[in-house]
């Protein structure tokens, strides 16, 4: 059977303000900005530890895909997410989930989650499996 998934390129986002965002994701995450193109309304970061891409851009009248502050599922590894909480509430952002220790099957982990200004939700994890 031919491989049809290769590999992760870039996750990409529907955001209503490209300057506000790209002031979240840069100040407030602390994440490599690669590219902004105000005319395209377009933002690309690089996600650390990994080739791929978060990129971003203002949706367009007819453009498919999720509406700006519907993005949900993401999860973003941390070392330790009730720091990189607080750390993120310092600098301005939303933490919409306090850091909790969830229990599994393979072991305990903490998990939180934080919002962009468009409402975009990003979960923080120190699972490392």
């Amino acid at each position: 059977m031919p491989e049809i998934v290769a590999g992760l390129h870039a996750v990409t986002i529907h955001i209503r303000d490209a300057a506000r965002s790209r002031g979240f994701y840069r100040d407030v995450l602390g994440l490599k900005e690669l590219l902004f193109d105000e005319r395209a309304n377009r933002v690309v970061f690089a996600l650390p530890g990994t080739s791929t891409l978060l990129t971003m851009h203002v949706q367009g009248p007819n453009e498919g895909g999720r509406e700006p502050g519907t993005v949900s599922g993401l999860v973003f590894r941390c070392a330790d997410p009730a720091a990189a909480c607080q750390e993120i509430a310092r600098r301005g952002g939303t933490v919409t989930v306090e850091p909790t220790v969830v229990e599994s099957a393979i072991g305990s982990f903490v998990r939180a989650a934080i919002a962009d200004p468009d409402g975009n939700e990003f979960l923080l994890s120190n699972r490392t499996d």
